[in-house]
């Protein structure tokens, strides 16, 4: 047979709740730092992806000064 639900005392209640919190304030911070590293690597494909189109152009304008 199962064992009936025991309620923990107030002092567990609470060093659980403090693990909780401290647990969704670390991973609120990860998210952020994810979100910037995530928007840095777009900047940086967004350079890319500019530079390689500034070199095709600038490729195809000599071939039509030429």
């Amino acid at each position: 047979m199962s064992e009936p639900f025991k309620i923990t005392d107030a002092q567990t209640r609470r060093r659980s709740v403090h693990r909780l919190r401290e647990s969704s304030r670390q991973l609120d911070i990860l998210g952020v730092a994810l979100d910037e590293l995530l928007a840095m690597a777009e900047v940086e494909l967004c350079r890319q992806r500019r530079e390689r189109l500034e070199k095709k152009y600038q490729r195809e304008s000599q071939k039509v000064a030429e």
